[in-house]
């Protein structure tokens, strides 16, 4: 399945600070600067080496800081499209035009719900002044809450584990602003511990630690285990055993359906349909029954995803409008069949700015429950600057995993700087901490490998070994020559391609991965 290698290199450029004249005509507008203090409907321009020249609106009041440029703070700013010489809407005057010094959060600057008769958590016109917990357990996020910077809070909901956020802009919490969908005011501090934090909990809202009212999933919803095995469900026959869905056993926890294919009437788009091949070997398999078997494994608790892409898929996502059409069908997919969500899989190159955009629209659409996998090539994961792991960390806030291929590579650079063959121990652990060490948690990391050799012209490994690194990531036990510099508790699982060339095996991989996750205390 995984062949083809694209090294995507991005190299960023410096950011344009010519600004247009008050008193001008109005037909260019400001472009954004970090140390101003941006209002609600204030307007700017904005583009790097990966992002086009796009027009951007505020949505929440804040002082801007480097690293809070508007692609990378979707909570902060609103994509408005590529900006022209002729904008159709006024530009809004600047709160400053003068970068202050280091931002300190004040009453003036604390951030005003967009919605001003959203009741407050006191039901008062004046967010809840703060006051520490004595429990020694941290409070839990709320909405219509001031939150200061250097605030802690826990939250928890069907696709995020609990885990400790730190405030880091001083704001007023919102519906739809929770600490995941927020990484420009909240800072992902990992999994909490509950009384155990390390850290002393620090004011906060005092309520208690329940999951917050958020959209329902579009399917069945409910969380995902702390551990993952996903497989890819083959809708065609290559010689590996032909399955009906419900036929995949249990030990998969995500079923990824491989895969969706490109709408030649839109452009980003993409269709689904049983392939006629597959539902002749199988002795009749309709869309129909397709639907009651996905249904079946949502009453087994297990997820279901559509996979975009492959080895020969052609789905370009480039531009405002194929964003929204992928978005648009991915989501119509979802409440056709019951999907809960989609995996990445394109191997001929990615648009970083517009898949963004489109993953963030489909999370609009779609709610917390959605589920959102990648599936990239060890090429595209060899720093922060390649492609997918430029993308993983745009959507960080709506990723749930990134299933590395560690396979069909050949030898690839570690974080250490040497190089390795894959194949190994090694080549897992040592290429899976570059995306650690490069800001995705724990728990957003799955190593990805096939089956069996049947699955892949390289890189297949005993499922022991990838068992091995699971632990040596985790504990740095099992490791071979090369021990990471740290570790990282709640690594989050591993995949293969696929569960079909695993039937063949006697479903080896996962039994053998499942069984070393349930044996975990």
């Amino acid at each position: 399945m995984k062949i083809s290698r694209l090294l995507l290199s991005v190299a960023l450029l410096a950011l344009s600070i010519a600004y247009v004249s008050r008193g001008a005509a109005q037909t260019s507008y400001l472009t954004w600067q970090p140390n101003v203090a941006y209002k609600i409907g204030d307007q700017v321009t904005y583009q790097d080496s990966t992002h086009p020249n796009h027009r951007f609106k505020c949505q929440q009041a804040h002082t801007s800081l480097v690293g809070w440029e508007p692609p990378n703070t979707p909570a902060l700013w609103i994509d408005e499209g590529a900006y022209g010489s002729s904008p159709t809407n006024t530009p809004t005057t600047l709160a400053s035009n003068t970068p202050t010094t280091t931002p300190k959060p004040t009453s003036t600057n604390t951030p005003k719900p967009a919605n001003t008769n959203v009741p407050t958590a006191t039901n008062t016109s004046v967010p809840p002044t703060l006051t520490p917990t004595t429990s020694g357990v941290l409070p839990a996020w709320a909405p219509n809450v001031s939150y200061k910077i250097g605030d802690q809070v826990t939250y928890q909901d069907s696709t995020h584990p609990n885990h400790l956020y730190k405030c880091q802009q001083a704001h007023t919490s919102l519906v739809g602003w929770e600490p995941p969908n927020a990484p420009a005011v909240w800072i992902d501090e990992g999994l909490y511990k509950g009384g155990s934090a390390t850290s002393t909990p620090t004011s906060g809202p005092s309520a208690t630690l329940t999951k917050t009212s958020t959209p329902a999933p579009t399917s069945s919803g409910g969380s995902l285990p702390e551990h993952l095995v996903t497989g890819y469900w083959q809708d065609f026959t290559n010689g590996a055993t032909a399955l009906h869905l419900r036929d995949v056993p249990t030990t998969y926890t995500i079923v990824a359906v491989a895969f969706a294919n490109a709408d030649p009437r839109n452009t980003g788009g993409v269709t689904f349909s049983i392939d006629s091949g597959l539902s002749s070997a199988l002795g009749g398999y309709s869309a129909a029954n397709f639907t009651s078997d996905l249904s079946t494994l949502h009453s087994q608790g297990r997820k279901v995803i559509i996979s975009v892409g492959g080895q020969n898929g052609t789905i370009s996502v480039s531009d405002p409008t194929s964003a929204s059409n992928f978005a648009n069908s991915v989501y119509s997919l979802m409440q056709q069949y019951g999907f809960d969500g989609v995996d990445i899989d394109l191997e001929n190159g990615i648009n970083v700015t517009y898949m963004s955009s489109a993953l963030q629209q489909l999370s609009a659409k779609a709610g917390s429950g959605l589920i959102v996998t990648l599936a990239p090539q060890t090429i595209d994961m060899q720093s922060t600057g390649s492609g997918y792991l430029a993308l993983a960390l745009n959507i960080k806030s709506i990723l749930t995993i990134v299933n590395t291929q560690y396979y069909n590579s050949g030898s690839m650079n570690g974080c250490d700087g040497k190089v390795y063959a894959e194949g190994n121990v090694d080549f897992l652990t040592a290429l899976a901490c570059i995306q650690l060490q490069g800001g995705l948690r724990p728990d957003q990391v799955g190593l990805g490998l096939p089956a069996n050799s049947s699955g892949a012209g390289s890189g297949a490994v005993a499922p022991s070994v990838v068992n091995a690194a699971l632990d040596c990531l985790e504990t740095g036990n099992n490791c071979g020559s090369f021990h990471p510099s740290q570790h990282w508790t709640g690594i989050r699982g591993a995949m293969d391609w696929s569960i079909n060339w695993d039937a063949s095996a006697g479903y080896n991989f996962a039994n053998t991965v499942q069984g070393h996750f349930n044996a975990q205390p």
